[in-house]
């Protein structure tokens, strides 16, 4: 996500490195460059013209530490800058003190709101241990409750849906239900129009007139950059929702629907969703972001998601085989199925810190693994733990079973090897950049 940005934003800071002080002249360079990255990321022009001067203005006021360089004081400046138009802080959405906390999702057809509907479901339920109840409230699109009990049904969460088109009384009921289950949280699908208008927008305010909800998210595409800050805006001079939804962050985003909207309608983003799957669902971090956007890249958030597949005791036997050098295939196997459930393989390289220069060139998608996976299940369990087992006939019978070749085998074992070897150096000297050069040359990946 918005690798064009980074790109340019890092080009236009590149002017002040090796500069000996901050000027006006190689600001006013820089900035207008930042502008103009800003403006090709369809940033709101308002937003990105307060941006830069607000920019200067700080940087021109900055005295310059000596233990740093202008150039990385000036990123700090844009860092700085940048968690503020996004928000500044992590919001997180209310919860009601009285059961249930009734949650109300808006927004125009095709923006992956039924989608984010369950997607919270599951994200309250595995995070926060709620148990929460989807009232089905699009009732014009017979496809749309079919596509909320079908996900429903992969997270173990109840549905409640009638036969008749009254979003109302599905709301109203769906909050009884939820109080006579014990269950906690409601979350509410409404139905979307392809455009704001103002059947839909009734049919919003009686919903919310009816059952009171604590909090209003409103779905927005990410791919539609300023038409989806001015729907948001529409829909907030009517609605006066709590906060923005993100999805579809993993397409084709320049950006500016990011950075626009907390300035133009005055709410923060809550959640981004990056991928179709349920679990492609974060809580939004501004200051994350940011770091992001500026090639910093989001450890903390790398760390959450390994945490959650990670525990403390699987983490000490791991390292102890890998100084012993008994870390085999079927642990090379577990690890890629750990790593497969922290989400998507790109957007888990783009939290590590300058990785994203070390793979541009590797296409890192949802099938990166598949060939390893297919060779290794084509294995026997001693050729696994010993993959010295595996002579020509042996390779033959693998790349036969697997769909693969004898050199695709060949490549592996070898890199395989070299990757034991780069994870033992690791161990003791921590270093990262080995391992991404490693992944980098992976057969499959790229």
């Amino acid at each position: 996500m918005f690798e064009d940005l980074s790109s340019k934003l890092e080009s236009a800071v590149q002017t002040l490195k090796g500069q000996s002080k901050i000027s006006d002249v190689n600001v006013a360079e820089t900035v207008r460059e930042i502008r103009r990255a800003l403006l090709d990321a369809d940033v709101n022009f308002e937003v990105a013209k307060s941006f830069t001067n607000k920019l200067k203005d700080r940087a021109m006021g900055e005295d310059v530490l000596t233990s740093v360089n202008p150039g990385q004081q000036f990123t700090k400046l844009v860092y700085d800058e940048l968690s503020d138009v996004l928000g500044g802080e992590r919001s997180d959405i209310a919860v009601s003190q009285t059961p249930p906390t009734v949650i109300l999702i808006a927004g125009l057809q095709g923006s992956g709101k039924t989608t984010f509907a369950a997607k919270l479901a599951r994200y309250l339920k595995t995070e926060n241990n709620r148990n929460p109840l989807l009232a089905a409230a699009d009732v014009y699109r017979p496809a749309a409750i079919d596509q909320l009990k079908t996900l429903a049904s992969q997270i173990d969460v109840p549905v409640y849906s009638i036969e008749q088109k009254d979003a109302v009384r599905v709301a109203k009921e769906a909050v009884s239900m939820a109080k006579s289950l014990a269950l906690d949280t409601v979350i509410i699908d409404t139905a979307g129009r392809m455009h704001v208008d103002e059947k839909m927008m009734d049919e919003v305010a009686e919903i919310k007139k009816a059952v009171s909800p604590h909090e209003i998210l409103f779905v927005v595409d990410s791919m539609t950059g300023q038409d989806a800050v001015n729907t948001a805006k529409a829909f907030n001079d009517e609605i006066d929702f709590d906060g923005v939804v993100l999805t579809k962050l993993d397409g084709d985003t320049r950006g500016g629907a990011a950075l626009s909207i907390k300035t133009v309608v005055d709410k923060p983003i809550k959640f981004a969703s990056t991928g179709e799957k349920l679990d492609a669902l974060s809580p939004f971090y501004p200051d994350r972001m940011a770091q992001r956007i500026l090639g910093m890249g989001d450890v903390v958030s790398l760390v959450e998601k390994a945490q959650s597949q990670f525990d403390e005791k699987q983490a000490e036997n791991l390292k102890k085989k890998i100084r012993s050098e008994k870390f085999d295939l079927e642990d090379f196997y577990d690890q890629i199925q750990k790593i497969k459930k922290m989400g998507s393989l790109t957007d888990l390289v783009g939290m590590i810190p300058g990785a994203g220069k070390a793979i541009e060139d590797a296409d890192l998608d949802e099938d990166t693994f598949k060939p390893i996976e297919a060779i290794i299940n084509s294995m026997t369990p001693e050729e696994r733990r010993d993959p010295s087992l595996l002579n020509g006939s042996r390779r033959r019978r693998i790349a036969k079973g697997s769909g693969t070749t004898v050199r695709e085998i060949n490549q592996l074992i070898k890199q395989f090897e070299q990757m034991k070897k780069m994870m033992k150096t690791m161990q003791k000297s921590g270093k990262i950049s080995q391992a991404m050069q490693g992944f980098k040359n992976l057969p499959f990946g790229r």
